[in-house]
């Protein structure tokens, strides 16, 4: 008989954000399948999710990765449900209308890695300010960069757990990286960020580092972290035409502050216009534009109108399984 360690992982039902919980089941003969991943349950009431009184939550697994960092060890995502089997109200990836997966995602996770004793992002010296950006986007050498070690575990972390990981770069501010995933299919594509952020997490217990997913950190002159999504549909991938897509774009105009609404707490901070991002007062989209709100990459007209659309406003900190639902929303109130 032998044993295989299986890590459940869920978000809790903390507010304005929510965090990952993770707990470890020991199971006999496991084969690998989802489907012999079975529902377990946890204390809700210590996560926020539930009264004391009744305080059983169950964790439905919805998808399953190799631990990377443990011998006969799986990752299990999973869905929060009440005790009597319906979605919890923190579960946001029941909400997600893409069933036949027709909507493919990119998700380009920023972050900052932060030095627990000094609570301030690699790079900076205590009681003051690195020098100003300009020299650290895409940085090579000591002088510069902070953190590779880390960041390069972290990738290979993800690839061994069969992620879609499709590159890393280190971002305009010291000690600011950014990963990017991509899904087709708007559930799995929050899956992966989910799990790759817990692979990132738990690789900064032995680092001594720690991910600050706060949109704005560091105020001042410094860039914010973002999770900008690209997104398409069957609609966008092949209808060639101009008019369709700024079609698309207008129906996000009126639906602004919904989206922003689930797109990470703080945003506020971030949104200024400033540091390649639109006001979150306002809403624009064009054609290679940083500073829009949704950007058309150029690439996409280059191809005759046929590709994908960025949607630059989500935080760092910002759950990709609401940021999917309410971009499916939009999208498909113009496709109806």
């Amino acid at each position: 008989m032998s044993k295989t360690k299986l890590e459940y992982i869920w978000l809790d039902g903390h507010q304005p954000t929510q965090e990952l919980r993770s707990k470890t089941k020991i199971v006999d003969d496991f084969d690998g399948n989802l489907d012999s991943c079975p529902i377990w349950s946890f204390d809700g009431s210590s996560t926020e999710q539930a009264e004391g009184g009744a305080s059983d939550c169950l964790l439905k697994p919805v998808a399953i990765y190799p631990d990377p960092e443990r011998a006969k060890g799986f990752l299990v995502m999973c869905e929060v449900l009440d005790s009597d089997g319906k979605p919890h109200p923190s579960n946001a990836r029941a909400t997600i209308d893409d069933d036949d997966n027709d909507f493919w995602f990119g998700f380009e996770q920023e972050y900052f890695l932060m030095d627990t004793e000094t609570d301030l992002p690699l790079g900076f010296p205590r009681g003051g300010f690195p020098g100003p950006q300009g020299k650290y986007y895409c940085s090579v050498g000591g002088r510069y960069t902070w953190g590779r070690d880390f960041v390069e575990e972290h990738m290979d972390l993800c690839i061994e757990a069969g992620l879609n990981i499709e590159g890393i770069n280190q971002e305009v501010a010291p000690g600011q990286w950014e990963f990017q995933c991509f899904a087709k299919g708007a559930k799995k594509a929050g899956d992966e960020i989910w799990v790759a952020r817990y692979l990132l997490n738990r690789l900064t217990e032995k680092y001594g580092y720690y991910i600050e997913l706060h949109p704005k950190p560091i105020k001042g002159d410094w860039n914010g972290s973002g999770m900008h999504a690209n997104f398409s549909n069957t609609t966008l991938r092949t209808c060639g035409s101009q008019e369709t897509y700024e079609k698309i774009c207008e129906a996000f105009r009126p639906e602004a502050e919904n989206h922003i609404d689930v797109y990470g707490a703080f945003n506020e901070e971030r949104l200024t216009g400033l540091h390649e991002t639109a006001s979150i007062k306002d809403f624009s989209y064009g054609v290679s534009d940083r500073g829009a709100s949704i950007r058309i990459p150029i690439i996409t007209v280059e191809n005759g109108w046929k590709g994908w659309l960025e949607d630059r406003r989500p935080a760092s900190n910002g759950d990709p399984y609401k940021i999917a639902a309410r971009i499916i929303k939009t999208v498909k109130a113009v496709d109806n």
